[in-house]
């Protein structure tokens, strides 16, 4: 039992690094998996790869709760109205979770319902290699597009609605390739149409709150809730240590993207889908 959760927490780090990194976490677990498999049954594992972002998503609500909590008479800049109520309401965060969910749209409507035909299809080393390669690609040629360009949008209040939509067209894409990255997908579709750099990533983060929610307890929900106590101790571990990695990567990486552009994670993605390509076909070849 204790080299399980060794394991876990090794799969719990990786989770926090690559979740909000734009490098796709479901390319790591599927590459860290190949070295640790967790002992358990192959629907707890599938279950387990979904639901461990549960902790990652709390770091999120935790580092932006005062940007996400529409409540508060304190620091309220916009009110809804003068009354004892009104004031309470911060009508400008209520905007932007109308945002969020006009990004969901696309992801509710068409990513959804396929979620068992992706599982089934897509799901295995070969998509995952190619979206890591062909975003990475796109990364690269995005920010040399952008160069010296002044974004359109600076701030999550001038972004519009129809730009949240075309982001959730984006994260859709990301919905049915894995491999894609979540985030990677998001913030490239973000910064085509003018969005700064830090707008994009945290719209992207907060856009992770109810996508990431929803995967997770549809995961739950499949799989049931009878845990046994090794599975219960697994699962647990594992989103405990993806939340507290997550608040460290994603506070370096709002530091990093004030200075710097994200041709690196593009690099990166590219090096990474090759080997992932290598690996796998060379072990295929041997079988």
């Amino acid at each position: 039992m204790i080299w399980e959760i060794i394991k876990t927490i090794i799969l719990g780090i990786v989770e926090g690094i690559t979740e909000w990194l734009p490098i796709s976490s479901t390319g790591h677990l599927i590459l860290v998996g190949e070295f640790l498999k967790l002992d358990q049954s192959d629907d707890f594992k599938e279950m387990f790869d979904v639901v461990i972002q549960f902790g990652a998503i709390m770091a999120v609500v935790v580092i932006f709760w005062k940007k996400l909590w529409p409540f508060g008479k304190e620091g309220n800049a916009h009110p809804l109205n003068a009354s004892p109520f009104g004031q309470m309401v911060k009508t400008d965060i209520f905007t932007m979770w109308f945002k969020v969910l006009v990004a969901c749209i696309p992801a509710i409507l068409v990513g959804m319902p396929l979620d068992d035909w992706i599982d089934e299809h897509l799901y295995n080393p070969w998509t995952v290699a190619i979206a890591l390669i062909i975003f990475g690609v796109a990364f690269i040629i995005v920010e040399n597009w952008n160069k010296g360009k002044k974004p359109k949008v600076n701030t999550i209040a001038e972004l519009t609605y129809k730009a949240a939509f075309i982001i959730g067209i984006f994260q859709l894409i990301a919905a049915l390739f894995p491999g894609t990255s979540r985030s990677g997908a998001t913030i490239v579709g973000a910064l085509l149409i003018g969005v700064s750099r830090t707008v994009a990533a945290e719209f992207t983060f907060y856009l992770a709150i109810p996508v990431m929610f929803g995967a997770s307890l549809l995961k739950l929900v499949k799989f049931g809730f009878g845990f046994s106590g090794s599975e219960l101790a697994v699962l647990l571990t594992g989103m405990i240590v993806a939340f507290v990695v997550s608040v460290f990567v994603i506070k370096f990486l709002m530091d990093y993207i004030k200075k710097h552009d994200f041709k690196v994670f593009g690099w990166y993605r590219i090096i990474l889908g090759i080997l992932v390509l290598l690996y796998f076909g060379t072990k295929a070849v041997v079988k």
